[in-house]
């Protein structure tokens, strides 16, 4: 038995974090074209799935007391992952990802500054959830996951944690703070090589004033953006590059409206679509083989074309002949988190909860709301030292022993002999093509030490063994 639906299979790794046996038969009953569609215009599909928390026939969470996402960021990173393994928007939640990684901002930080539970609150609550509204940078991410990159950049520069992780609520007229500056150029959008010290310098004197305010009683403060023109640099500010399309390069004083013309500016700055689009070829696409110019300039084109529309870049990456070449399949390394939740979603998840995941991942480099630093994560090849990578053999090794008796039950149709197993384990999972010796390897394992009989012992052992074996492998690995 080989796999059924591997376009399917690739397309679902990609733009969401694999499927499971259930999802693979439905989105290959609606076709690739359907799928794609399907995924990218996700608004078409309710957004309930934080409703489905607790509930029977999904992944669990544990409890510490109450279940406070909003408040607790053990509890918030046990939320994300469960939207991950069960929501019916998997591009919209990939597309979060994705932006969390550019627009790196880590809870420690921002705990450190106030506390724990106001940092939760400000990367991870919902507004019809918190006492006071707070929308935090994780919603804001999904709410403009592919929505315009120019309102995506302009609600992140206001967003409370982006202005306590690079200090904008420090920036004031007569001391301006340059952290946000740099990194809404280097970073965010046209690139290090393009950034010149008296353009950051200017950029900074051009955010003075984008600080927070507190607000509420004392003993329930929260914080919200606010624009204070008392702390505002009213001079001219001069860039290297034009900011108003008749060239010129100077913006005058204009209060608040100064960030939002240095935003447009960037946006539409000629190095920020190719910047852009290179990294959602490696995210998307390939990380072993560079993007084709023709391909950067020809999705770059469409950001350009539509206003920054990242539906459009997007759909058009998903449909592009390069995304289907067989080069690019299992071009990508999966990231812990990417490997995490498929395995739950290809593996089964009956009595398991993600809780049991947050410190494997942790371990294997990725800790939810926590990137390093403001460049993000160290990707690609980054993620597989030999400690990592033991720990994915690990994780794959505590998933699958909590699933064996749910696998011995489904693999029981199959289990007349081990190279039956193997069928089933081979359709259940989604590795790489093993080469013919890794499979012989497998199949030597099943009949170790027994005449196989199929019995309940022997396949409760044996196929979550396999399996744990196949998800512990390089071929598991790449997406």
């Amino acid at each position: 038995m080989g796999r059924r639906e591997q376009q399917i299979e690739h397309l679902l790794r990609r733009a969401g974090f694999g499927g499971s046996p259930n999802e693979i038969d439905f989105y290959a009953e609606v076709g690739v074209r359907g799928t794609i569609d399907l995924l990218v215009y996700y608004d078409q599909v309710p957004d309930d799935v934080d409703s489905k928390i607790g509930q029977p026939g999904f992944v669990s969470v544990t409890t510490r007391g109450t279940f406070a996402p909003h408040l607790n960021i053990t509890d918030a990173r046990q939320r994300w992952l469960f939207r991950l393994a069960h929501s019916e928007r998997p591009l919209q939640e990939k597309m979060a990802l994705f932006w969390h990684n550019h627009f790196a901002t880590a809870y420690t930080k921002i705990a450190g500054a106030y506390d724990g539970t106001e940092a939760t609150r400000m990367l991870a609550a919902k507004p019809s959830e918190d006492r006071d509204g707070t929308k935090g940078q994780l919603e804001l991410l999904r709410e403009h996951a592919l929505g315009n990159f120019r309102d995506l950049l302009v609600a992140v520069s206001k967003d409370p944690a982006m202005l306590v992780w690079l200090d904008g609520r420090d920036n004031i007229a007569t001391r301006p703070q340059e952290n946000y500056a740099r990194e809404i150029m280097e970073l965010f959008t046209f690139g290090v090589a393009n950034v010149v010290e008296d353009d950051v310098k200017a950029a900074a004197r051009v955010f003075t004033g984008w600080n927070l305010t507190r607000l509420g009683p004392s003993g329930a403060y929260y914080y919200r953006y606010e624009f204070r023109a008392n702390r505002h640099d009213n001079t001219i500010k001069d860039f290297t590059f034009p900011i108003y399309p008749n060239g010129s390069g100077a913006i005058a004083a204009n209060g608040e409206q100064e960030g939002i013309d240095l935003i447009n500016a960037l946006c539409a700055h000629p190095a920020t679509g190719p910047r852009l689009v290179r990294k959602l070829w490696a995210y998307f696409v390939s990380e072993i083989a560079d993007a084709p110019q023709p391909w950067v300039d020809r999705i770059a084109g469409i950001y350009y074309s539509t206003g920054y529309n990242m539906r459009a870049v997007v759909h058009a990456i998903l449909s592009s002949p390069e995304f289907w070449d067989p080069s690019v399949v299992f071009a990508r390394y999966s990231w812990p988190v990417e490997f995490v939740v498929r395995a739950i979603k290809e593996t089964g998840w009956a009595g398991y909860s993600v809780d049991s995941a947050l410190n494997p991942m942790l371990n294997m480099g990725q800790s939810l709301f926590e990137p390093p630093d403001v460049n993000g994560w160290d990707l690609g090849q980054g993620w597989f030292s030999t400690g990592a990578m033991l720990n994915r053999m690990n994780y794959a090794a505590s998933l699958t022993t909590n699933q064996r008796i749910n696998l011995r039950n489904e693999a029981r149709p199959f289990a007349q002999t081990p190279q039956g197993v193997m069928s089933f384990v081979m359709e259940r999972l989604s590795p790489a093509t093993l080469e013919p010796q890794s499979y012989d390897e497998l199949l030597a394992y099943l009949r170790a030490g027994t005449n196989w009989t199929a019995s309940d012992n022997e396949l409760r052992a044996k196929v979550a063994g396999v399996m744990h074996l196949v998800l512990g492998s390089s071929y598991y690995q790449l997406v």
